[in-house]
Formats: C-alpha cells, structure tokens, sequence
C-alpha cells in the first residue's frame, strides 16, 4: 500500500482494536508505516493516566510489530527506528526488556558513527529525556552533534529539542552559552512559527538558563504567546506566567487577554494555575476585577477541594490590591468555615500572611487571632525560615494593631511586646522622591517657614508619616518641634504610583490600612495622590492646591 494513503487511513483511526485490523490487512509495510502505526497505538491508548488498556500489549498483531523491530534494528531506517522508540517509551515497555535495548543500543551506535540528522537526533533526544531523564550522558553527545549541524535551518521542533535538553543538563561555561547565544539568535526568527506549546517550553528554558540577557527574544515570545492564551494547556500557561515575572514583562494586552480567558474558564482551571495566575497579578500590581470577581467565585464553590498554599494564593492579593469583591460576605464566610477544618495544616508563616492580608480590607479573623498571638506559635514562626525577621514581625505588630483599634470587644491573647516592631518597613511605603520635593517646595512656599512642618516622621504607633502638621486650638500652625499646645495633628500622605495598583487610582492595601489607623489615632489624614499634582506645572499653583485641601476653611 502507498505510505499516504496507509497514513491517511490510520490517522482516521480511533481504537486499537480498529487499528489492529486495518493492520492485520495490509500485507507489506515499511519500517516507516510500522512505526506510525505504533505511534497511533500509542495515541489513542495512553492518556494523562498511563495505558488504558495493558491487554493490547498481549495482541498478536501488536507483537508481530515489536518482532520486527527486535530482531531487524539493524535493517531500520533512522526514522524507522526512532519513531517506534518514541511509541514503545510512551506505551510504558520495560526498558530493560530485550525490545527495548536493541533499539537503545542501535540508536546510540549510529549516534557514535555520526549518522543521524538533526531531525533524528531531536526524536533521540526526546526519548532519552523519557526514558533515563538529565543525568543522561548520551544527552550531552547529542548537543554537541546538534551544533556541528546548520542551526540556521533547523525546524521549530528541532529548537525546542536543543533547548529541553540543554535545559536538564544545565551546562555551565562559556561553549554552552555560545550554542545558546545562536539558538536564541535563530529562535527570534522563528517565533511567529511557534506552536503554544513550543513558545512554552522555550520560555520555560530560557528561565531556567537564565537568560536575562536574551532581551529581543524574550519581549518577541511574551508577544506571541498573547494570542495564545485561550488554547495554552494549565501546565503551559504557568510557564509563561513564570516567564512574564522572572523577565519583568509587563504587557497591557497579555492582562487583557487573561481577563478574557480566566473567568470563562474558572472551573476548569486546575487550582494551581488559578493560584499563579492570582500570584502574577499580586506581583505586578495589577487589580483585574474581572479576574478577581471570577477567583472569589471559584474559591466560593470548590475551597474545600483546595490545598492551604492554594487557599492563601486565592486570597492572600485580595488584601494586598485592596479589592472585596461582590461576593465578599460569601467569600469570607467560606474562607471562615475552610480556615476552621484546616487550620492545623497551615504552614505558620502561610497562615500568618493569610490572617494579615484579610485586616488590610477590614475582615478580622478574631476567632483565629489567640492561636496566632499565642507563645507556642511564636515559636514556630521562629522555628520556620525566614523566622521572625522584620517583615514577619511587621505583619505581627499590624494586626495586634488592629484589633487594638479596630475591635476593641477583642479580649484574647495580646501579642508579646518581644515580637512587637516600632516602625513599618512597608515595601510601597517610602515616598516617590520627585513628588516629595514638589509637595515640599509647595508647602514652604505656603508657610513661608521650614519649620512649620516635619517630614517622614516616626510616631510611637508603628507608622511613618510623610508630613506632619501641628496646630493650636485656634487652628494656627504651630512649629513643628513644639511639644505643647498641640491641638490638631495633620498627616500628609504623599501617594505615588508606588503606593496604587498598576494604572489605577486603587490604594494598595498597606497604604489603605496605614491611613485608617492614622485617623483612627486621632490624625487628620490629608491624602495627595500623585495624579491630582501631577499637572500642576509651578510652585503657586501646588501651593494654592496644598492650601484648598489642608485648610478649606480658610482657603480663598
């Protein structure tokens, strides 16, 4: 039978049993038409589980294949011989059985004898990769015959071969790095070509390899992949997730093209992809609502189902953009209920990050806050890297914070005055330095002295405010050295982008909770975000600004 028309027959071909008569018809077939058919075996027999079906192997056309593939290797054509190793790895033959070496061994030998294209070498590479993992040795051999080959017309395929192996073998040194610097130089060229999963899996390696420098071919491949957000498979997608935050890529139509798809596909995302997806948006800022609104409906109707790193994943940037949902009383009534049948499985420091990020939107979990204040947890937290450093110490302090003035029925546990910090080390906290020295130059021009004003002053209740302001009882301004006589305190929080969500006018949720407390400590919190000044285009026109939101009452 003509090769095409045999393949054209067996791709429409869906059950071994229909494959294995179609065979058992055919009365002459090449090692290549042998092979194919292996692998259509192997298609339609093995899924995500293994073999469906291990009688097949027992079929008495199925062994007459691997006859002729054991005791004829020698005969085979490369992509014969290649091809039906490929399909026996996938169908799970015992690689010490006799089948199996005789093809190993035939493959290798004509590897040593310099005889396999760069095709051939990609299916070898791949079925080693399978079959014996990184520690392979034959893996680096096969690089080494790769870059004695024309890169430049190497297929897509062929790339991503080159770039898996070097991947798992991690070479180091200065001829690794140069067949890379081609690959990656070739690769830019292709990557219009690339299939969702060959953009993957090459984002996936040039993370691994570290190649920050490979600046064109990255952005070109973040690009691509855009387009391809709706048919990436879970696993696909976290690694260009990954990809997007390792190389810092921030792309508006890569966001909008996650809005798209993550919320129609919410209950058929695995929960580790929703929970990367959530970690990506929490590390670049970015408030999606559509995306946000999709999670907390998702964590509403399949929390129970989750494990506590993925509990913390889904909720945890809720707090840090500063977002309640729609259906935040549902959310946190489940998160409630899924806190108290597995709190004993949380890590202390994922529990620890859990409980803070939900005061920063007003959600207090009182009835958890006695475990967490409690001197066996202490212990744990410090037992645990990083321990209780200053961060973990900050997030402490914050919420012994705010049950101080935000509950005051709290009567557990207070926190110990050990593990207590005196001043935020906020990571969006510091000022934007150009807005602060506009605000500043504003406000000398407006009370004509420095010293009617401080900046970036520690208080005794663990915030730092950007600029405060002392006033009498007669609402004069008072020097701000002067301990007596202080009637009114006002706060100047000088908000830069740093402290919003990305291209949003959103408080983050540490800012948010910094300026609540503020007020609640008898503060006049003045908020001046950086996109109402940042128009103004002179000194006058900042200080009439400061003047009209500081003192209305006396402003005009």
């Amino acid at each position: 039978m003509d090769e095409q028309l045999f393949f054209k027959k067996l791709n429409d071909l869906y059950t071994s049993k229909d494959i294995f008569y179609f065979l058992s018809s055919v009365e002459v077939m090449s090692d290549t038409m042998a092979a194919g058919a292996l692998q259509r075996i192997s298609e339609v027999e093995v899924d995500d589980n293994g073999l469906k079906n291990p009688a097949l192997l027992e079929n008495e056309v199925f062994r007459a294949l691997c006859f002729q593939f054991e005791f004829e290797s020698s005969k085979l054509s490369n992509t014969g011989l290649l091809n039906a190793l490929q399909a026996l790895i996938k169908l799970r033959i015992d690689p010490q059985s006799t089948l199996m070496t005789s093809l190993l061994s035939e493959s290798e030998e004509r590897l040593d004898r310099g005889q396999l294209a760069a095709e051939n070498l990609c299916s070898l590479g791949e079925s080693l990769l399978e079959l014996e993992g990184p520690s392979c040795a034959t893996l680096e051999q096969i690089v080494n015959h790769m870059q004695e080959r024309d890169i430049e017309r190497w297929s897509p395929r062929e790339i991503v071969m080159v770039y898996k192996i070097l991947q798992v073998t991690a070479r180091e040194g200065k001829q690794c790095q140069n067949l890379l610097n081609r690959l990656n130089s070739v690769t830019l060229h292709t990557v219009s070509q690339l299939s969702p999963n060959f953009a993957s899996v090459i984002l996936n390696s040039l993370v691994v390899l570290r190649q920050t420098r490979a600046v064109l071919l990255v952005t070109a491949l973040c690009k691509h992949s855009v387009k391809h957000v709706p048919y990436f498979t879970d696993h696909e997608l976290v690694n260009i997730l990954e990809a997007f935050l390792y190389f810092g890529q921030n792309l508006q139509i890569f966001t909008e093209a996650l809005e798209r798809h993550v919320p129609g596909s919410i209950l058929t995302l695995h929960p580790q992809t929703i929970s990367t997806v959530m970690h990506y948006c929490c590390k670049k800022m970015i408030l999606s609502k559509p995306i946000f609104d999709a999670v907390a409906e998702g964590f509403i109707s399949s929390a129970d189902r989750l494990t506590t790193d993925q509990i913390a994943a889904y909720i945890i940037p809720f707090g840090t953009l500063n977002y309640l949902p729609p259906s935040a009383s549902s959310l946190f009534r489940k998160l409630e209920t899924v806190l108290h049948t597995h709190l004993r499985h949380f890590q202390p420091h994922t529990l620890l990050n859990l409980l803070h990020s939900c005061v920063l939107i007003q959600r207090y979990p009182i009835n958890f806050l006695p475990k967490i204040f409690s001197p066996y947890f202490l212990q744990k937290l410090q037992a645990q890297p990083p321990g209780l450093n200053r961060v973990v110490m900050s997030r402490l302090t914050q919420l012994f914070l705010t049950v101080t003035l935000e509950c005051p029925f709290y009567e557990g546990p207070k926190l110990l005055s050990k593990c207590q910090v005196k001043a935020c080390p906020m990571p969006h906290s510091s000022p934007d330095v150009h807005l602060f020295k506009r605000v500043k130059a504003g406000l000398l021009y407006l009370l004509k002295k420095r010293i009617y004003f401080a900046s970036e002053v520690s208080t005794p209740y663990f915030y730092v405010v950007d600029i405060e302001i002392k006033l009498d009882e007669e609402g004069l301004v008072l020097p701000a050295a002067q301990l007596e006589e202080v009637h009114r305190r006002i706060a100047l929080c000088v908000d830069g982008q740093n402290r919003f969500c990305a291209h949003s006018h959103n408080l983050l949720g540490e800012e948010a909770i910094k300026q609540r407390h503020l007020q609640l400590l008898g503060y006049e919190v003045v908020q001046i975000p950086f996109f109402e000044i940042e128009t103004l285009q002179n000194t006058t026109k900042m200080a009439d600004y400061l003047h009209k939101k500081i003192f209305p009452c006396t402003y005009g």
